[in-house]
């Protein structure tokens, strides 16, 4: 119930705005399906995560990387004007049409911060955090559980700059 409240409490505001960096990056969440091959992601979920440069990050459980799916949830949670900064999956492209500048950084050829300056490595960094907090800690989150895991992650990076006011947030919001 904590967890869900944590996530609950973070604001679901939209991120970014004029000449604001946002990182975005997709990755897949669950364990190893035994006897099915590395290929399997039966028992996977697709999780979107938008950082704003020394801000907030939004995290959303998405059902594919289709370009609409990530699109969508583009355009609802950065706001228009934003550098996007992406790695090189067809399912970015063209999204400059809805009002953002788009940069990336092609990993494919071991490029982690394009000569531009592009890149994704701080929501990755993210990503890290958020898979070892659940297999060191809680082994395996179902599907049905990971979004209050991720409202949790999500709280705790929010709030990163001011940690000891974490819990007194959470009080002072529970008693109104």
């Amino acid at each position: 119930e904590i967890r869900k409240y944590m996530g609950a409490l973070d604001g679901a505001d939209p991120i970014g705005g004029a000449d604001e960096i946002v990182q975005i990056d997709e990755t897949l969440i669950g364990g190893k399906a035994v006897g099915k091959g590395r290929a399997f992601k039966g028992n996977k979920t697709y999780v979107m995560g938008m950082l704003e440069t020394n801000g907030e990050i939004v995290t959303r459980i998405i059902p594919n990387v289709r370009r609409v799916t990530l699109w969508n949830e583009i355009c609802q949670n950065v706001l228009p004007g934003s550098i996007i900064h992406t790695d090189e999956l067809h399912s970015y492209k063209g999204i400059q049409l809805r009002g953002y500048r788009h940069q990336t950084c092609n990993h494919s050829q071991s490029e982690y911060v394009s000569p531009y300056g592009a890149t994704v490595n701080t929501l990755e960094g993210f990503w890290n955090l958020l898979k070892r907090g659940i297999n060191g800690t809680h082994i395996h989150v179902s599907q049905k559980h990971l979004p209050k895991y991720l409202g949790e992650f999500e709280y705790r990076w929010n709030m990163r700059a001011v940690p000891h006011l974490m819990l007194d947030r959470l009080m002072h919001s529970c008693s109104r």
